[in-house]
């Protein structure tokens, strides 16, 4: 015998690492639309509970209706009071609008 078995071709070698990049390129794409997914209902959660709290908060204490806005975890929240319908209804949405890193979101919730 000419050859020896203490280790691995290098056919063997290349032929693992390139299966590994073809699973890693097929489930790279995946993973970020996962990240992106997960970004957009924690932001979509998080307005829900923006706008409930405002809703509480004027059911309880009827001071007057103004528009701001807050930041919460690095991601700036757009409270806008609306004036709905000829009852009188107020309607306040709760806005995360679309940059580079984040999806837009809008939340909206009648005050009765």
């Amino acid at each position: 015998m000419l050859r020896s078995n203490k280790g691995f071709f290098l056919l063997e070698l290349l032929l693992s690492l390139s299966a590994l990049l073809m699973l890693s390129l097929y489930l790279l794409p995946i993973l970020m639309e996962i990240r992106h997914q997960s970004m957009k209902l924690e932001i979509e959660n998080t307005s829900r509970k923006i706008m409930y709290e405002e809703l509480q908060a004027k059911l309880i204490d009827s001071q007057t209706f103004k528009n701001y806005t807050i930041i919460r975890n690095k991601v700036e929240y757009k409270i806008i009071w609306n004036e709905t319908g000829s009852l009188g209804q107020k309607e306040v949405c709760v806005i995360v609008e679309k940059n580079a890193f984040l999806p837009e979101s809008k939340v909206c919730g009648v005050l009765e």
